[in-house]
């Protein structure tokens, strides 16, 4: 195989992968606990969480361990909405190849 190809084929999946990542990082993904009268909580794709809801009703101190719990419950999922779809979007670019850091 030409080292040149090979060089150009790597540089073309870097930059695939950087516009995809950028892509990633500005998405928001709503992880949510509890349905409507529960709690909701956006993060973008850096993991940062952007955003908090909670149904008035669970704000009462008789709820405050459901109330930890749907917040925890809600946060995982959207970590684990954001976690599938990089590792669905890298995973089509690298065709399973192991980059560092992605």
């Amino acid at each position: 195989m030409d080292m040149r190809r090979l060089m150009e084929q790597a540089q073309q999946m870097q930059k695939k992968l950087k516009k995809i990542e950028d892509e990633l990082n500005e998405t928001v993904y709503e992880g949510v606990s509890g349905g409507s009268t529960g709690v909701s909580v956006k993060m973008n794709g850096r993991n940062e969480i952007i955003e908090v809801n909670i149904n008035e009703e669970l704000l009462d101190k008789e709820n405050k361990e459901e109330l930890q719990d749907m917040i925890l419950l809600a946060v995982n999922n959207a970590v684990d909405q954001a976690k599938s779809e990089r590792e669905e979007k890298m995973g089509a670019i690298t065709q399973g190849v192991s980059i560092p850091g992605m």
